[in-house]
Parts: structure tokens; C-alpha cells; sequence
């Protein structure tokens, strides 16, 4: 709903804004954003980190044991709890400004009228009062009353509901109209124009929109991706495990009487221990940078969680223009229904391409270039927009006091309305030898890959406007064609793709046979091609098998494209779409995966999630290998961290049902823990084999499950040989088992990083240098901890150099185990990609 303010602050001239008024209106009404987002100050987001259930227990621990006199304690707590939220803080930080300035490069723009001259700005700093240019393939930009339109249909669905595009005429809107999506004379934010051109002047922006009205409940429940979903199932997994081993440790340790308030101090540690607390940092951080190596790429990732879903791609839907033929038509000839060169064709043609003011496709791009015919006798009077239902387009145009109706489009869709031949410009009876001769024509072009377009024409009565209804009884003038050869490098491309595990389908709305002829070329199985007709009359059950086993489609509207994705996601797959047209917006929004280009249409660009800057299959496979070695990255943490510490978590529970005092102390168990996590911030630096690129992954909590129940019991053993050592060769007090365990923890599980983090020989894969100083800085600072000068505030006391000895041959020993261990679980062939 329109805010007054708005409405009155609107009323200009064509002259449109000056720079100087545009500023000033921009403060005044904000942002042109539906939602605005509400950037807090930094301190401000500092703060709301420390607000994790986890974070304010340990603080008010840190309180209450300061207030029971132990202020050291109190005072270690409170800096392991700064310093990890201080290193979320400044790396989530960096990863969002990281992935700010990509995104600006993608974001929405508008073409506005600013100091007498058209120029395109963001589209969050239209302000009320410019004039925006519109036409074809663009988003409206803002709420706008027309000043000046040209054959306008808007697809206004998302306000209204109705599925046909709406027609717009700049003819004044007042009073209530103003609230009226119905109102012939307004157009809205966010909607897309299908056909035509037209200049507007805004009225309202951001959320006193009609768009802004309902916009908040649109975006609160976005669509949960793949990457998503496995998170909440993995923090599930670990909830369930946090839970029972608290209630367990507190529940021995009351009934052994030991202190209640050091024990419930202790389960809490123990909570911290088992949470991977750093995963959203760590994921920020791995997501960020995979976005800038993927930008380095020529790929712009508008959503980071689309970085996972973009690696586990296993089926690739697309048009067969662009990334696979090289987009550039031009036209190779002009035909009568015989086959012969026709100059009447190629006038009527040009008549049609250079009067429509719709979408300016490349065929009429080539054909405006493929002559010089003079057309400006002709006076536009009417025309009936293209759809892609009737696939044709028609102008009706005024020479000479008569009207004429030229019309084209696809073949099969203009023969089977024409009635006559062209002969010399007179309509000659379309006899069913001419028909035949003419579906040979354009059969026989298509498929030696060419393009084919029919033109067709018939005189029409004088009035006001005219209806696809007009569309009838044509006469047929013959076809014009045009070449679109492939790509030098797209079959190379497409077999990379299949090496790596993608299956590219091709979904088209051009006929079977061009269809046929250029994936020859490329390589392309296209035996079992499934036309849209066919698919029209296919149930959803049905569809799933169709769609799984068809590798090419063609003659597909819209909808029917839309059916075939979601009949591949149902089937389990995670599918990616690549289209740039108004026609793709909904295949794009149903994939798992939208993909388009820079020089896409505004509605095709926003709906996507993933740009291309540059249309090639090359760029494409490049960024999804990208999005595999960000997964990898995550994968990584989550197996080291639920494997290592949940076996910590299982000796902390024996050893409190053994021991006469804590296995640990509170803040020696966060020290430990925090230290871990910090060597585990160069994971996202680290390199991923080449075997695990060579097939998409998703998430396998069954898998981690496995990995965490199987590799931490391994953990555990070690830890009891530690204990006994400890307590039987040694002798060891408190002090001192607190130190040797707690080293022989942290050397254990932060080492163990080495041999989790790749599928094959740890000595034949070689992690990033970062990724290794970091690990043995960690190792070495927690050997050294106990002779620092502050080890008796921790708790710690000197180790024997005996216990190195020790601690040197169970480490080793364990790494072993550990990698014999994981071959059984996740041996390499696993990951080759499958034939």
C-alpha cells in the first residue's frame, strides 16, 4: 500500500530527477528495498555472539565462581569466551565484506532519468520522483504510474494471481487506483514486463510498496537448500549427543558427591567440548572463500549456501543457445515455401522485427543486421505480444490506407494456420502439395542445424486494436533462417562435466530436429528425445521416469520445463538450471540451483542464484569443481570435530566414574577445546584431492554418525592407556594427570587432522602450508603450556621428559590405527566418479 508522502513527493516532470534531489530523497525515504536489512553497528553484532546458549552459561559460571573466590578460574573462562567470540566475530566479519563487494557486481540496477540523461543506477537507490525506462525482460524497479507506454504486458501474478500477463497503458491512475494492482496505468515493484517498453515515474519505494505489504511474509520462510538441510540434521545429531553425555557426567559426578557446583561446571565444559561451536564461522569463512575463488572464475555466487548445492550438482538442465552454440545468430537465408530466395520473405521479416517492441531476441537482431530494405513507409498500429504458448508474434501495420498483418514464428505454429501461399504478394490457395513442400523446407534447414522462422501475413480491418484472434486464415510468405554453429570448446566441456559426474540435459523450446543436429555435434545422446507435447499428456508418476532416462527435450514451454525439475528433484537429484530468458524464471526458482548469465534478462538474473560472467560450460564446470572443494572443506571439519571430541567426551565420562577427582578441569577442558578449534581455522586454506572432485557429494549424516561412533572409541583407548600410564607407571596427582592428558589430548586430536582431512595415503596428500603451521603451532604450544610461567594459574605443573617418550609412540601409533580405520569407512574408489 502507498504511503502519501510517497505519492506527493512523486509528481515531476520528464525531465526526471537532478542528482543533488535524488540524494536528498534517498535520505529522506531510504533504501528502495522491500525488507531493508537492519545493519546493526559492529559492536552491535559483537554482543548478539555472545549470546549462544553455550557462551552466556560459561558466563555466568565465570560469575558465580568468581564470587566463591575463584577469580582465576573466573578469569580464564571469561578469556577463552572473548577470544572465541573475538575470532567469529572478525572472520565472519571479513567473509561477509568479502562476499558484499561480489555481490554488488550482480546486483539489480534501473535505468533512470538523472540530470537530463538515461543512466543505470542500483536499483536500491531509485528514489520516488524518477522516471524509469522500461521494456522487455526488465523487473519494474518501484511502484510507477506510466507516462508514456508502447504495446506494456506486465506478468503481475505475484500480486494478483492471474497467470496471463496483464496489459499497461499510461493513462493516468487516481484516487483508489492508486491501491489497485488491477489499475491499467500502474506497475509494481518486483514484477516483470513480458513485452513491450515504457517510461514510468515513480511513486513509492521499499516498503511502502504494494510489494513491500507482503514482502516481509514472502522472505521469512525461504526455500531451504541442500547445505541447509544437512546442517540442521548434523546439529540434531550433536544436540542429541550433548544432552545425554551431560545429563550422564552430572548425574555420576552428584551421585559420587562430588562438588555440585564444580560438576555442573564440568558437564558444562564438557558441552562446550563435544560443540563444534566454530562450525558457522568455519562454514562463513569456507563459503566466502570459495565465492571469491569462484568470482576469480568469472562466477558470481548471489547466495553463499548455493556454493555447496552448485558442487553437489548432478544433473545440468539447459537450453541449447548460449553455452553450447555460441548465441550469435545471423541470417543465412530468406525462402519462399519452395525453398527459393524470396525478397518478399526477407521485407516481411524485417517489417515484423524492426515494428514488434517486445523482447529483441537475436533472430531479430540478425535480421535487422542481415539488410537494408527501407520499412519507414509502414505505421505502426497494433501488436499482438509473443508467447510462448502460441510461439508467434504479429504487427499490424498501416501502408497506403490498408492494414496488413504480419505475423511470425515458429513453423509448426504458423502452417497450421495459414490457408494460402505467397506468390508475387498475392494469396494463392495453400493446396496440400505447397503444405508438404513447405514442412520439407523448413524439416530439411532444420536439420542441417538451422533455425528456422515462418512469416506469414494477411490484410486486416480498420479499428482500435486486434487479438490473437487475428491470427487466422494467413497467407504463408516462407521462412527465414539462421545459423548458431557450437562452440569450438563445448564438447570438450560437456565431457569434463561427464567425467566429473554431471548428466546434461537439454530442455528447449526449439524443435526436435535443430535440436538433434547440434547435440551431433557435440556428443550428445539425443536417441530418446521427448517432445512437449508428449509431456503434456505425461502424469507427474509417469514424468519421473520420462525425465530420468530423456537426455533431450524440445519443443518445451515453460511449464512443462518447470515439471521436468521438479520431477528430477523428487527423484532425488540435485539439479542445476542454466537459462537467461523471461521463460526461464520459474525453472530457475524450482531448481536446486538457479544459473544464469550477466547479460541475462533482469527477471532471469534475479531469480538466479549463481551468475556466469561469462557464458561458457568451461566457467561453469569450474565453479561447480569450486563448490565441491568448499564441501570438502566443511566435511573436514565436521568429521575431525565429532570424531575427536566425542571421544573425549567418552573418556570424560569414564574417567568421572573412575577417578576420585575431575579428569580435567573446567577451564583446562575449554582451553584444550579452544586451542583445537584454533588450528582448525586454516581448514578452509587447504587443498581437496582430486578424486574427491571427480563426483558430487552431499551430505551423509549416516556416514558422519558412522565415522564419529568408529573413530572416537579409537580416541578413547588411547586416553585410558594414558590414564594407566599416568596413574600406575608415573603416580601421578592431580596436577600432574591433569597436564599429561590434557597434552596427549590436544597432540591426538589436533594431529589426527593430517590423516582425516584426505581420502588417500596422508603422505601422498599435502595440506596447504597454513593449514600445517597452524596445527603444529597448536601442538607445540600445548607441550609447552605446563613450563610457561602461567601454568600454575591453569592448573598445570612440568611432564618427566620419560612421559614424552610416551606421548611420541601413542601419537604415532594412533594416526595409524586412525587411517586403517578410515580406508574401511571411506575408501577412495567411493569417490571416482561413476560411468
Amino acid at each position: 500500500m502507498h504511503d502519501d508522502s510517497g505519492i506527493e513527493a512523486s509528481v515531476q516532470s520528464e525531465r526526471g530527477l537532478t542528482a543533488s534531489e535524488a540524494r536528498a530523497r534517498l535520505e529522506e525515504f531510504g533504501p528502495n528495498d522491500p525488507v531493508p536489512h537492519r545493519r546493526g553497528s559492529r559492536l552491535h553484532d559483537f554482543a548478539l555472539l555472545f549470546l549462544n546458549p553455550l557462551s552466556v552459561i560459561l558466563l555466568v559460571a565465570a560469575a558465580l565462581s568468581a564470587t566463591v573466590g575463584q577469580k582465576v578460574d573466573a578469569s580464564i573462562i571469561i578469556i577463552i569466551v572473548l577470544l572465541g567470540v573475538l575470532l567469529n566475530f572478525v572472520q565472519t566479519w571479513r567473509s561477509g565484506q568479502a562476499v558484499a563487494r561480489l555481490q554488488q557486481g550482480v546486483a539489480a540496477t534501473a535505468t533512470v532519468l538523472r540530470d537530463g540523461e538515461w543512466q543505470t543506477i542500483p536499483r536500491c537507490q531509485v528514489v520516488p520522483g524518477d522516471l524509469v525506462r522500461l521494456s522487455a525482460g526488465d523487473l519494474v524497479p518501484a511502484d510507477a504510474r506510466l507516462v508514456k507506454s508502447r504495446d506494456l504486458y506486465v506478468q503481475q501474478a505475484a500480486l494478483t494471481g492471474e497467470s496471463l500477463p496483464a496489459p499497461k497503458e499510461a493513462c493516468g491512475a487516481q484516487g483508489d487506483e492508486l491501491m489497485n494492482p488491477a489499475a491499467p496505468g500502474l506497475v509494481f515493484l518486483g514484477t516483470p514486463v513480458v513485452s513491450g517498453s515504457a517510461v514510468a515515474e515513480v511513486l513509492a519505494t521499499g516498503p511502502r510498496t504494494a510489494f513491500g505489504g507482503i514482502a516481509t511474509h514472502l522472505t521469512a520462510r525461504p526455500q531451504e537448500t541442500e547445505f541447509d538441510r544437512g546442517l540442521r540434521h548434523f546439529s540434531l545429531l550433536i544436540l542429541r549427543a550433548v544432552i545425554f553425555f551431560v545429563l550422564f557426567v552430572l548425574t555420576v559426578n552428584l551421585a559420587l558427591r562430588h562438588n555440585p557446583f564444580e560438576s555442573l561446571l564440568f558437564a558444562v565444559a564438557l558441552a562446550v567440548g563435544l560443540t563444534p561451536e566454530f562450525l558457522p564461522m568455519i562454514t562463513s569463512v569456507i563459503l566466502a572463500r570459495g565465492a571469491v575463488q569462484m568470482a576469480r572464475r568469472k562466477v558470481i555466487v548471489k547466495h553463499l549456501s548455493a556454493i555447496q548445492d552448485f558442487g553437489s550438482i548432478d544433473i545440468l538442465c539447459k537450453d541449447k543457445t548460449g553455452t553450447l552454440t555460441t548465441g550469435k545468430m545471423t541470417l543465412a537465408e530468406s525462402i519462399d515455401v519452395f525453398g527459393n530466395a524470396s525478397e518478399r520473405v526477407a521485407l516481411l521479416a524485417r517489417l515484423n522485427s524492426v515494428y514488434q517492441s517486445g523482447i529483441q531476441s537475436p533472430l531479430d537482431e540478425a535480421i535487422q543486421q542481415g539488410g537494408s530494405l527501407d520499412v519507414r513507409n509502414y505505421q505502426k498500429c497494433d501488436e499482438i505480444p509473443f508467447d510462448f504458448e502460441r510461439r508467434r508474434l504479429s504487427v499490424v501495420l498501416e501502408n497506403g490506407g490498408k492494414r496488413l498483418l504480419i505475423t511470425k514464428g515458429a513453423p509448426e505454429a504458423v502452417l497450421e494456420l495459414a490457408v494460402a501461399r505467397d506468390e508475387g504478394g498475392i494469396s494463392v490457395p495453400l493446396g496440400d502439395e505447397a503444405r508438404a513442400a513447405g514442412r520439407n523446407v523448413y524439416e530439411e534447414r532444420s536439420e542441417r542445424g538451422l533455425r528456422v522462422i515462418a512469416v506469414a501475413w494477411r490484410h486486416v480491418d480498420l479499428r482500435e486494436t486486434y487479438s490473437p484472434a487475428d491470427e487466422c486464415e494467413l497467407t504463408l510468405a516462407g521462412f527465414v533462417t539462421f545459423e548458431d554453429p557450437p562452440l569450438p570448446d563445448a564438447a570438450s566441456a560437456i565431457a569434463g562435466l561427464k567425467r566429473d559426474g554431471v548428466r546434461i540435459k537439454i530442455i528447449t523450446g526449439d524443435n526436435e530436429l535443430v535440436t538433434r543436429h547440434i547435440c551431433l555435434q557435440l556428443g550428445i545422446d539425443s536417441a530418446s528425445t521427448v517432445l512437449g507435447e508428449v509431456i503434456e499428456k505425461t502424469t507427474d508418476t509417469a514424468l519421473g521416469y520420462v525425465a530420468e532416462n530423456a537426455v533431450v527435450f524440445a519443443r518445451m514451454s515453460p511449464a512443462q520445463k518447470n515439471r521436468i525439475i521438479l520431477a528430477l528433484r523428487r527423484r532425488g537429484h540435485v539439479v542445476g538450471y542454466m537459462g537467461d530468458g523471461i521463460n526461464d524464471a520459474p525453472s530457475l526458482h524450482t531448481a536446486n540451483v538457479g544459473i544464469s548469465v550477466s547479460g541475462a534478462t533482469d527477471v532471469a538474473r534475479d531469480a538466479a542464484d549463481i551468475i556466469l560472467v561469462e557464458r561458457s560450460l568451461r566457467v561453469l564446470h569450474r565453479g561447480i569443481l569450486e563448490g565441491r572443494r568448499a564441501f570438502a572443506n566443511v566435511t573436514k571439519y565436521l568429521l575431525m570435530g565429532t570424531s575427536s571430541n566425542f571421544g573425549n567426551m567418552l573418556s570424560m565420562a569414564a574417567a568421572s566414574v573412575m577417578l576420585p577427582f575431575l579428569p580435567m578441569l573446567p577451564t583446562q577442558i575449554l582451553l584444550n577445546n579452544f586451542l583445537y578449534d584454533l588450528a582448525q581455522l586454516a581448514i578452509p586454506t587447504d587443498s581437496v584431492d582430486p578424486e574427491y572432485l571427480r563426483s558430487p557429494h552431499r551430505w551423509d549424516i549416516r556416514m558422519i554418525r558412522n565415522f564419529m561412533i568408529s573413530i572416537g572409541p579409537i580416541s578413547s583407548l588411547y586416553d585410558f592407556l594414558t590414564f594407566a600410564v599416568l596413574l600406575h607407571v608415573f603416580r601421578a596427582s592431580p596436577a600432574l594427570f591433569h597436564t599429561g592428558w590434557f597434552v596427549e589430548s590436544l597432540a591426538t586430536q589436533t594431529l589426527v587432522l593430517f590423516v582425516i582431512r584426505t581420502m588417500r595415503n596422508p603422505l601422498r596428500s599435502r595440506p596447504s602450508r597454513l593449514l600445517t603451521l597452524s596445527t603444529i603451532a597448536v601442538v607445540a604450544a600445548g607441550v609447552l603450556l605446563p613450563f610457561s610461567p602461567v601454568a600454575a594459574a591453569l592448573g598445570f605443573m612440568p611432564l618427566p621428559f620419560s612421559y614424552f617418550v610416551f606421548l611420541i609412540s601413542a601419537t604415532a601409533t594412533y594416526l595409524l590405527l586412525v587411517e586403517m580405520i578410515k580406508r574401511r569407512l571411506m575408501p577412495v574408489p567411493q569417490l571416482q566418479a561413476k560411468k
